[in-house]
């Protein structure tokens, strides 16, 4: 069987990583596969819960989405630059709310998901795109690891919180921003919180990342008889604040060839605005439009298995303080 010259083309980019993951990636694909413009995209009456919108990636997904007219709910930790960030946004699609939460504190999400329930009858889309790579270790009032809280516990606990207000938006989105950093480390549960003698940034960011990936599939695999539909992305390798200030020397060998933010947020909107791909597929992990496979090692491969999800899934619920056996009823179920 032939392959068709787009596919052929994408597969060439993937192989030696870089070009797909800087901004000659979509560059090539839009091209190729003929992307529709985001801003022919109606997203009004919509509304859209995005985390981490005051900067970077976030930022520019939620200007996107604002410019397509779609509602948003921004949750971020600073009352300050998230009210800010919103007062940056077009509002076609109606006054746009601010809820005022850090992930990484449970009590805050729980409050977070009343106050959002509380204001909006449904959610359309619930993006999960706050968090980023400490270089110094830190831990919550709960005693969890900071990124691991941030970017795996809260999301979860948040999501479960609003499945009900999803599964009104028929078929409601759960999106996760996750990162290409993954592909580097295997799913580990044991060692998912690093610590301190051991801490290494980039190390937790990528397990704390496998870890998103990996719950995003379960999710999707446990809830596929509702309403509701789970992607995670990878934006690729995008010139954001959080490159600056973490990853210097990589942003200095690369700055030429990264993904402006608003590159690497396209498949973030895309997924939340489209109505073929995205609701008529589950669990994937996308990047430029496109699923991608979740391994890129057998190493990474082989810890994947059946025994260590399970383990996932009973750590984080009991960390998060959710019942493990989840039901479609939302809310009632949890702990």
């Amino acid at each position: 069987m032939r392959l068709a010259p787009a596919n052929v083309a994408d597969a060439l980019l993937e192989l030696p990583v870089a070009p797909s993951f800087t901004r000659i990636g979509p560059a090539v694909r839009s091209r190729l596969d003929g992307w529709t413009a985001l801003d022919d995209y109606d997203m009004r009456g919509r509304t859209v819960v995005i985390t981490g919108p005051t900067s970077g990636l976030g930022l520019a997904a939620a200007d996107q989405l604002a410019r397509c007219g779609a509602t948003l709910v921004l949750v971020g930790r600073d009352r300050a630059r998230t009210e800010a960030a919103r007062d940056r946004l077009p509002s076609a699609g109606g006054p746009h709310d601010v809820v005022v939460a850090d992930m990484g504190d449970l009590v805050a999400v729980r409050q977070a998901a009343d106050q959002i329930s509380d204001r909006h009858e449904r959610v359309d889309v619930l993006i999960h795109n706050a968090g980023a790579l400490s270089a110094e270790r830190s831990t919550t009032a709960a005693g969890l690891e900071a990124t691991v809280a941030t970017q795996v516990v809260g999301p979860f606990l948040l999501t479960a919180l609003l499945l009900d207000r999803l599964e009104l938006g028929r078929p409601g989105r759960v999106l996760t921003m996750s990162s290409g950093g993954m592909y580097a480390t295997g799913l580990t549960v044991r060692n998912l919180q690093m610590g301190q003698e051991d801490y290494g940034g980039a190390e937790q960011y990528a397990r704390a990342k496998r870890a998103q990936v990996t719950l995003n599939e379960m999710w999707a695999e446990r809830f596929s008889d509702t309403d509701v539909v789970f992607h995670a992305v990878h934006p690729g390798w995008a010139d954001t604040p959080g490159v600056r200030t973490s990853l210097p020397t990589f942003r200095r060998l690369t700055g030429p060839l990264l993904r402006t933010p608003e590159q690497g947020a396209d498949t973030l909107v895309w997924l939340s605005a489209d109505e073929t791909a995205p609701p008529a597929s589950n669990g994937l992990f996308w990047l430029d439009r496109r699923p991608r496979p979740l391994h890129r090692l057998p190493t990474t491969r082989r810890s994947d298995t059946p025994e260590r999800r399970e383990q996932l899934w009973q750590w984080v619920s009991q960390a998060a303080g959710v019942d493990p056996a989840l039901s479609r009823t939302g809310p009632s179920t949890l702990g």
